[in-house]
């Protein structure tokens, strides 16, 4: 599996706290090793973001993505009322 971050989504990160970011880091790791554990509450966000899917960083921070082939993109991180406006 192929890790890739999108300009919106480095731009966005660039942003966050730091406490942000290493809960980011965290949750990456488990992501690789397990895409569908229950912290992360993975799930499809076709509504506002067709085709991708969505990952729990904190209680209120929201990581989004799409998987093509052997490779995931990340496009954006944020809060969720950032995301789902």
């Amino acid at each position: 599996m192929q890790i890739t971050y999108k300009k919106t989504f480095e731009k966005r990160f660039k942003k966050l706290p730091e406490k942000v970011k290493n809960h980011f880091y965290s949750r990456l790791t488990l992501f690789m090793s397990s895409p569908f554990d229950g912290l992360l509450n993975n799930h499809q966000v076709d509504r506002a973001y067709p085709d991708c899917r969505s990952i729990n960083i904190t209680g209120d921070y929201r990581a989004i993505y799409y998987e093509q082939g052997r490779c995931i993109y990340f496009i954006l991180i944020g809060r969720h009322s950032e995301l789902y406006k």
